[in-house]
C-alpha cells in the first residue's frame, strides 16, 4: 500500500511522463504541423490571387521600365484625360474625397499623383521622394478588369469589376507611346484600336488582334484561349512571361518558346491566381435588359440549333475531348488560327454576353444580331426575323 505521500509523488511523476510524451509528441509532429500551416485554405489562395491579379507584376517593369522607358513617358506626357481617352481605369475606393474636383486633369503630375495612390487600374509605379516614377509595370487587371463609373461624372472612374474584359482599352496605344518602339511598328500597333491586343505579334510579327476575353465565368472551361492550346495557368504564364514581359518561366515547344528567369516571380502565384479567376462568376444581366417572353422562346430556337456545340446552353464541346472547329466550317477567319498550334478554334462558352461586345475572336461581330445573321448563314438554319429577335433576346440572358 502506497502512503500519501507516495501516491502524490507517484501522480506527479504520471503527469509528469505523460508531458514529456506529449512535448516529444509535438515535437515529432512540428514539421508536419508546419508543412499543414503552410498550405493556404482555399479562401486564403482566392485572396492571395486576388492580390496577385489586381497588384502583381511579376517582375514585368523590366519590361515597361528598362526597355519601353513607359516611366518616363507617364511623367512627361500622360494626364488623366489622356490615360482615360486609351481606356485606363481609375479605382474610386482609393481616391481621397473630393480630389477630383480639384485635381488638374490636364496635368501628368496629377497621373503621378493617381499612381502614387495605386488608383490606376492594373498600374503599379513606384514614386519617390520627388514624385518621378522610377519603376512602372502592369498587372493582369490592366486588361482584364474595369470599374463602374458610379462614382463620378467623368467615364473611367468608378468601382473595380475584377474579370470583365477592358474593351476601352487601347494597348496598342499605349504601347506605341513608347520612345523605343520602331515607327513600322507604331503603326500597326495604332492599328489594332480598343478592347484588341495581338498575344503573338512579338513572337512572329504577323498582326492580327483579338478582343480581349472576360476573365469571369471560367470555373467550368478546361480551356481559356481561343484556340485551346492549353488551361487558365498555361495561358496566365505564357502572358505573364512573353506578353507582360514578367521575370519567369514558360516553355513550349510547339510554339519554339523556352524562357527561364531566375528568379521566376511567375510559377509559384500560378495556382492562387486561377483559383481567383475561377472565383469570379459571371455578371447577371442588369434588369430590363432583355424581353423576358421573347428570350423564352429563344431558348427554344438555341436548343434546336446550338447546343450541340454550346453544350450545356452556355458551355463549350472543347470540354468534350477538346473538339475543335475550323475555320471554315464555322465561317470564321482562320488568319489568328493559322499562327496557332491548333489551327483551329473551340467554341467559345457564353458568358455576360450582354457586357463585352463586339464578338468571334476577332470582334468581325458587333453586335448579338450579327452573330445570329452570321449562323443563320453559316449554317443554314433558315430562321425567320421573329426567331432572330428571340434567340438574340436569349443570348442577352447568359
Amino acid at each position: 500500500m502506497w502512503t500519501d505521500h507516495e501516491r502524490r509523488r507517484g501522480s506527479l511523476g504520471t503527469v509528469r511522463a505523460a508531458v514529456i510524451a506529449g512535448i516529444a509528441l509535438l515535437a515529432s509532429a512540428a514539421p508536419v504541423l508546419a508543412m499543414q500551416a503552410e498550405q493556404p485554405t482555399a479562401a486564403q489562395s482566392t485572396a492571395n490571387g486576388e492580390q496577385i491579379f489586381r497588384f502583381d507584376t511579376f517582375g514585368d517593369e523590366q519590361l515597361w521600365t528598362d526597355v519601353l522607358q513607359m516611366n518616363q513617358v507617364i511623367e512627361t506626357s500622360v494626364d488623366p484625360i489622356t490615360a482615360l481617352a486609351v481606356g485606363l481605369k481609375v479605382d474610386a475606393d482609393v481616391l481621397p474625397p473630393g480630389i477630383l474636383e480639384t485635381a488638374d486633369l490636364a496635368d501628368p503630375a496629377t497621373t503621378v499623383a493617381l499612381l502614387k495612390l495605386n488608383a490606376v487600374v492594373g498600374v503599379q509605379a513606384t514614386v519617390d521622394a520627388d514624385n518621378h516614377i522610377a519603376r512602372l509595370g502592369i498587372t493582369c487587371a490592366l486588361c482584364h478588369s474595369t470599374v463602374d463609373d458610379s462614382d463620378s461624372t467623368i467615364s473611367g472612374i468608378g468601382h473595380r469589376r475584377d474579370g470583365w474584359p477592358n474593351g476601352d482599352l487601347d494597348p496598342g496605344r499605349i504601347i506605341a507611346l513608347s520612345p523605343a518602339i520602331a515607327d513600322d511598328k507604331k503603326a500597326i500597333y495604332n492599328s489594332w484600336g480598343p478592347g484588341k491586343y495581338d498575344p503573338r505579334f512579338n513572337i512572329d510579327g504577323l498582326s492580327t488582334p483579338l478582343v480581349l476575353p472576360p476573365a469571369y465565368g471560367l470555373a467550368k472551361v478546361d480551356n481559356e484561349t481561343f484556340t485551346a492550346e492549353g488551361p487558365i495557368s498555361y495561358w496566365n504564364a505564357y502572358v505573364a512571361v512573353t506578353q507582360m514581359g514578367g521575370h519567369g518561366n514558360f516553355s513550349d515547344p510547339r510554339l519554339g518558346i523556352d524562357i527561364s528567369q531566375t528568379p521566376d516571380l511567375v510559377t509559384s502565384k500560378l495556382p492562387a491566381l486561377r483559383d481567383y479567376q475561377l472565383s469570379l462568376s459571371t455578371p447577371p444581366p442588369p434588369e430590363g435588359s432583355f424581353e423576358r417572353k421573347s428570350a423564352l422562346r429563344g431558348r427554344a430556337v438555341f436548343n434546336r440549333n446550338c447546343v450541340s456545340c454550346h453544350i450545356g446552353g452556355d458551355g463549350t464541346d472543347n470540354n468534350n475531348g477538346g473538339k475543335l472547329h475550323q475555320p471554315e466550317e464555322t465561317g470564321m477567319d482562320g488568319a489568328y488560327a493559322a499562327r496557332t498550334t491548333t489551327k483551329a478554334y473551340r467554341t467559345t462558352p457564353l458568358r455576360g454576353l450582354w457586357q463585352h461586345a463586339p464578338y468571334f475572336h476577332d470582334g468581325s461581330a458587333a453586335t448579338l444580331a450579327d452573330v445570329v445573321v452570321h449562323y443563320d448563314q453559316v449554317r443554314n438554319l433558315q430562321l425567320s426575323e421573329q426567331e432572330r429577335h428571340d434567340l438574340v433576346e436569349y443570348l442577352k440572358t447568359l
